[in-house]
């Protein structure tokens, strides 16, 4: 039976059987990770604010997530008369598919990726920005100014930050000498003097490493729109910006999409300058890679939470500061830098 289910999953053998296989089995984990993320960060929230948060539905309110996803699904679907049908139908699927495509190209451990391409990293860059026309049709779409105005923000937003993620990528990419995400993990084996383990993660490699990977984190940060970068969905402000008309599925949509794009940013961070599925001390493990990797990409998730409730929101010209003056000139300097180091210094 398992042989069989193997054979299955081979792409030469069953190519279309193996990607409707792939598809299912990912959207079944990022469904998953939804529901355990979303207790948990009611629960960091509420430690952070020295209470208990969801308690009663299931241990420790385990099972409130779940009720909250029933409640989801059963709820009635409005769509506004006024709205422009075709763009408020569309939308949510294709925000989500942005982040459900990223996972296509991650590598899962040394030996299993659902697809090793030479181009990894890009095409994750590339698939991601799907997010932004999506958001912008949400909001256009609704008929509804808050909504547009939180579309127009997203977008800025979006689009502003992409270009310092990507060139902190570069940093990644010109040490690894590759943009292959399998290669990028295998250069993080050894470090300075050839030692294993965390030695050769590229955060500590380098200084221009270390403040790329500080970089990269708060603008995926922002590109995430997260807390203190949520300006697009300020609740204070804009009545939950560019999904305002939303309910029901269509909602859940918007809602599996950021906490998935939050598990891509952390993926990426985690094979890019954390060492992927490499342990922390040598090059193997009891322990399998892929735990490794996901217990990697969880810290950063949980930074992100606790960013959410220590900081406060950015006005709009401070995001548009932070973006254009201060972070997109700091990668200009990183990507200097680290040619220079890469030819005198190796």
């Amino acid at each position: 039976m398992i042989e069989f289910i193997l054979d299955l999953l081979n792409p030469v053998e069953f190519p279309i059987v193996s990607r409707i296989i792939f598809a299912a089995l990912t959207f079944a984990f990022i469904g998953g990770f939804v529901i355990i993320a979303v207790w948990l960060e009611r629960k960091v929230a509420a430690h952070i604010q020295d209470r208990l948060g969801p308690m009663r539905v299931g241990f420790h309110g385990i099972l409130q997530t779940i009720a909250d996803t029933v409640k989801l699904i059963i709820k009635e679907d409005i769509i506004p008369s006024a709205a422009d049908k075709v763009l408020f139908i569309t939308a949510p699927f294709l925000v989500f598919m942005g982040a459900f495509l990223s996972f296509l190209a991650i590598p899962v451990s040394g030996e299993f990726a659902p697809s090793d391409l030479n181009v990894g990293l890009f095409y994750i860059l590339a698939v991601s920005s799907i997010v932004i026309p999506g958001l912008v049709m949400a909001g256009r779409g609704s008929n509804n100014k808050w909504s547009l105005f939180g579309a127009m923000r997203s977008a800025a937003q979006m689009i502003s930050y992409e270009i310092p993620i990507v060139l902190s990528l570069l940093v990644v990419v010109m040490a690894a000498e590759s943009l292959n995400l399998t290669e990028i993990v295998n250069a993080q084996k050894f470090g300075i003097g050839g030692f294993p383990g965390i030695a050769g993660w590229f955060f500590i490699r380098t200084p221009f490493l270390f403040v790329a990977f500080l970089v990269y984190i708060v603008a995926g940060t922002a590109e995430n729109n997260r807390t203190p970068f949520d300006l697009p969905e300020a609740e204070s402000e804009l009545v939950a910006g560019f999904h305002t008309e939303y309910s029901g599925m269509r909602f859940a949509f918007f809602f599996l999409a950021e906490y998935a794009a939050m598990l891509v940013m952390a993926l990426v961070v985690a094979i890019c300058f954390m060492g992927g599925w490499l342990p922390i001390i040598g090059t193997e493990s009891a322990i399998p890679g892929f735990v490794w990797l996901l217990g990697k990409a969880m810290s950063i998730v949980l930074l992100q939470m606790w960013f959410r409730w220590t900081f406060p929101r950015l006005r709009v010209d401070q995001l548009m500061t932070v973006g254009w003056k201060v972070l997109l000139p700091i990668t200009f300097v990183l990507v200097l830098g680290q040619g220079v180091w890469s030819i005198w210094i190796g």
